[in-house]
């Protein structure tokens, strides 16, 4: 379940600010003129939290807090205000190293990683654009850029089936420009775009009110402009999405801490030990119940923001102008202000599909074999095979008294002819795909990966960390990685 939380109105004094920019567009009562009230203060009241339950019924809730609290506060249906995706951006960011994902992500960038048998991580956001309306985009790459590169040409040029009428998708990849400052590489989120704030001024940004900044490599559902409805009619300058979370990865996101009326004091980065237990906060202020509040007391940061243009541009160039990251550094000393709503993900979403590169593949051919609580992507055979919790990509070639179990095979990115397969064989060679009378169990197999016959992977000693890339793979959390284009020789145990 995720929650939207916005910065509240940011108002922000001229004395925040460089001298030499002090004047002229910050002056006092102007853009980001007003002086930042501490004091801020949530909508009151029993009749505020009958409202909020209401909307929580109805699928999504929102409670304010701004910084200059009107005498009287009206809680006006965000249908009713007319929905302009034409005036937003958005801007996704194409990751790091990915190393928590590695090493599927040795050879590609993180949202290239395949999911779900026939998608990639980027195909997630790039859906959630295409199904709001969104149709201006920018993908910021850098890291093991190639596949993804390929992937978003694939996908989402003329001519693919996803009209972007008289948007765009448009690539920019990390560049060196004149200046010494122009040498370095993006250094994180907020710089990158830096970087390019400058297309946010040229003749296609005139109309541009938003700027949507979004994870390439994130999991979720959302109808962006319900988002950015709901930033725009709060007057919030700034507005991000969060989720409720537990003990158990509250310590790797960014985490917010309100108090009990949902004013948010303080932001920490991936707080551990005494620190994570300092963020602790009851959420039942955002309409979570009882039980869930004490299963979820964190609110973390989805790494998902919207902002007002003009602001964004001059946070980055004026207020924060050495600010490398969004999450660590610009956001903490913004957020002021909370909406709520719990969507849900799921592939199978007949008015919201999720779009990636359009293959022609013919369907699966299944062969006496046994499938249970698993997804077969298609173009795959499968003879006289058992597949159990587990899930099989495109292109896939199963043969015969092979058991996969709790495992995900990425597929493959092309097939190899029966002339082949055979001619591999007799040579005692391994073809793509899996041999005969292979036992696999708890592992992800990457792309294009050899496995022969009679081969056993079960990672029965329970090792969690090797790299044995020399024979093919690498032991991840106690998860065996085949890696992309490997060769795992017939009989091997791992």
């Amino acid at each position: 379940m995720a929650l939207w939380t916005g910065c509240g109105r940011m108002s922000l004094s001229a004395a925040h600010l460089p001298t030499e920019r002090a004047e002229g567009a910050f002056r006092e009562g102007e853009l980001m003129g007003k002086k930042l009230r501490r004091g801020v203060q949530c909508w009151p009241g029993s009749q505020g939290r009958a409202a909020t339950r209401t909307l929580l019924r109805r699928g999504w809730a929102r409670m304010s807090i701004v910084t200059d609290l009107p005498e009287e506060v009206t809680f006006t249906d965000l249908e009713m205000e007319k929905r302009n995706p034409r005036s937003v951006v958005a801007v996704i960011l194409g990751g790091g190293a990915g190393t928590r994902l590695f090493p599927l992500t040795k050879q590609r960038a993180k949202p290239a990683v395949p999911i779900g048998g026939a998608y990639r991580l980027i195909d997630v956001p790039m859906s959630n654009c295409i199904n709001s309306g969104l149709n201006k985009v920018y993908i910021l790459t850098q890291f093991n850029s190639a596949s993804l590169n390929r992937h978003l040409a694939r996908s989402y040029s003329i001519g693919n089936g996803v009209n972007f009428g008289d948007g765009f998708v448009e690539v920019l990849a990390a560049t060196q420009t004149p200046g010494e400052a122009g040498k370095r590489w993006f250094q994180g989120t907020a710089d990158a775009v830096r970087q390019f704030h400058w297309l946010f001024e040229d003749a296609k940004g005139k109309e541009i009110e938003d700027v949507l900044i979004l994870s390439g490599d994130h999991l979720y559902r959302m109808d962006y402009m319900d988002f950015v409805q709901s930033h725009r009619q709060s007057g919030a300058d700034i507005t991000i999405a969060c989720l409720p979370m537990d003990d158990s990865r509250a310590s790797d996101f960014g985490l917010m801490k309100i108090d009990n009326k949902g004013r948010v004091i303080s932001f920490s980065e991936k707080p551990k030990g005494e620190e994570l237990r300092a963020m602790e906060v009851d959420t039942t202020v955002l309409g979570l119940s009882r039980d869930q509040a004490q299963k979820k007391p964190y609110i973390a940061s989805m790494g998902i923001y919207v902002f007002k243009k003009e602001i964004l541009l001059n946070l980055l160039r004026w207020r924060f102008p050495t600010a490398n990251d969004f999450g660590s550094e610009i956001i903490p000393a913004s957020a002021n202000e909370f909406f709520i709503k719990p969507p849900r993900f799921s592939f199978y979403d007949a008015s919201k599909p999720i779009y990636t590169s359009r293959r022609n593949l013919p369907p699966s051919k299944v062969n006496n074999s046994k499938i249970v609580d698993s997804i077969v992507s298609h173009g795959s055979f499968l003879n006289n095979c058992f597949i159990e919790h587990s899930v099989i990509g495109i292109r896939s070639r199963i043969n015969s008294d092979v058991h996969l179990k709790d495992t995900v095979m990425l597929g493959a990115d092309y097939y190899e002819t029966d002339a082949e397969v055979g001619a591999l064989l007799s040579e005692g060679r391994v073809p793509i795909g899996i041999g005969e009378n292979t036992k696999i169990r708890n592992c992800i197999i990457d792309k294009n990966a050899r496995i022969g016959k009679n081969v056993s992977i079960s990672n029965s000693d329970g090792v969690q960390e090797a790299d044995r890339s020399s024979e093919g793979f690498y032991i991840r959390s106690g998860i065996a990685v085949i890696l992309k284009n490997s060769t795992i020789k017939d009989g091997l145990v791992i």
